[in-house]
């Protein structure tokens, strides 16, 4: 677990204000592809709960897992009480329990690629589900991205947040099947303060000294209109263990 991937819990409130949740048709289409009822679930690096919530529903129970105690502290205020939270990385979770869905809301990427899908298949019910989802929050307009790409190029190269991707789908194999990717168009608008605030839990910029991070907000503040136009469509990655 790299100190890139712990860096959100001294910013867990502001990732729960600032981060947008997850929209309903997910949870349809997860376990619309599941095709029976989903009874058990694992969610992996669950940060402050913004996917839990999506899944935690009547008749599912949910085990959310976060090695930030930070983000784990804020997550327990949001989620339902009957949630099973437990501070642990993936790659110390104890493999002697099999749920119906294991899923990753933006977080495999911080998962060891070595012992991803072992850990995975050992986590899974024969025809359980795998699902990683996740997208970035993109400024829609071409024009006001440049203007912030000039204002960050002194302070980030890139404020680029890893996805999944070749490096964290599953291949095909004797032990998952029927692969799937899907994505999930959203469009919104955001003020300028609640943008710049999910910048904020962004973790290039929280390697920045906070003295530059504060400069280069002001920086990308000082470029916006009053109200930016998002594009963060979310992708889907699903995949079913082999019965």
């Amino acid at each position: 677990m790299s100190s890139r991937a712990l860096s959100f819990g001294a910013v867990a409130e502001a990732y729960e204000r600032f981060r947008p949740g997850y929209p309903p048709e997910l949870f349809d289409l997860v376990t619309g592809y599941a095709g029976k009822p989903v009874r058990t679930a694992l969610e992996i690096g669950a940060g402050t709960g913004k996917a839990t919530r999506l899944f935690a529903r009547p008749g599912i129970t949910v085990t959310a897992t976060e090695p930030d105690p930070g983000m784990l502290a804020e997550l327990r205020k949001h989620v339902p009480p009957k949630t099973k939270t437990v501070e642990a990385a993936f790659e110390d979770l104890p493999l002697d329990e099999r749920y119906d869905l294991v899923y990753a809301a933006a977080s495999l990427h911080w998962t060891r690629p070595e012992t991803r899908w072992s850990r995975m298949a050992a986590l899974l019910n024969p025809g359980g589900v795998f699902a990683a989802f996740g997208g970035p929050i993109d400024l829609a307009d071409p024009e006001v991205e440049d203007a912030v790409r000039a204002a960050r190029s002194p302070f980030l190269e890139d404020d680029d947040v890893p996805l999944p991707g070749a490096d964290t789908r599953v291949s095909p194999s004797g032990r998952f099947t029927d692969l799937q990717h899907h994505v999930i168009e959203r469009r919104f608008t955001m003020t300028t303060h609640d943008y710049v605030g999910n910048l904020s839990t962004i973790s290039a910029y929280l390697e920045l000294p906070p003295p530059q991070r504060d400069q280069l907000f002001n920086r990308i503040t000082e470029v916006l209109p009053p109200t930016v136009a998002i594009k963060a469509d979310i992708t889907v990655d699903l995949a079913r263990l082999a019965p």
